[in-house]
Formats: structure tokens, sequence, C-alpha cells
């Protein structure tokens, strides 16, 4: 099984997100949390289930509607680097 490592952007991108949300709804706060942590744990196991991503040598894993985990694979890694609201321009 692949090792799954968190970039400190991608860990940064999910505190604003939750910090802006929790702002307006706790419990919607807790619930992205729940999915985007569910998805990550899966990545390792399933790196190649989401689609290509815009930017080369990248997956995009859409774990809500509105939110999208941006992650590489390697041959040893799944390294989640950003997290980005769908409307957000990326790259």
């Amino acid at each position: 099984m692949l090792k799954l490592i968190w970039r400190a952007s991608a860990i940064a991108d999910l505190e604003v997100i939750l910090s802006f949300i929790s702002d307006h709804d706790w419990a919607a706060a807790n619930n992205l949390l729940l999915a985007v942590e569910t998805c990550a744990e899966r990545l390792p196991d399933h790196p190649y289930l989401y689609r290509a991503g815009r930017v080369a040598g990248t997956r995009e894993a859409v774990v809500h509607p509105n939110y999208i985990i941006i992650y590489r694979v390697s041959t040893d890694t799944v390294e989640i680097v950003n997290i980005v609201h769908a409307r957000q321009q990326y790259p």
C-alpha cells in the first residue's frame, strides 16, 4: 500500500475552508472534514479511482460538490497537494 502524505499547503487550505464554514455552520464544517478524511484515507488503496487533474501529474478527487482534493501519485506515495473550492480558479 502507498504511503499518504499531506503537504503543508493542503493542510492550510483545509484549515481555511473549515474555519470559514464553521463560522456559519459548525455541523457542515464537521461533515466536510469527515468527507475529506474518508476520501484521503482511501487514496492509497485506489489512487487512480479519480479523474486526471488539470495540472499535469495530478489527480482530482471530488469529495463534495464544492470541494476537490488535488493529489499526486508516485511509486510509493500519494501526496495531497491542495484542497480547493470547485469554483476557485485552479491552477
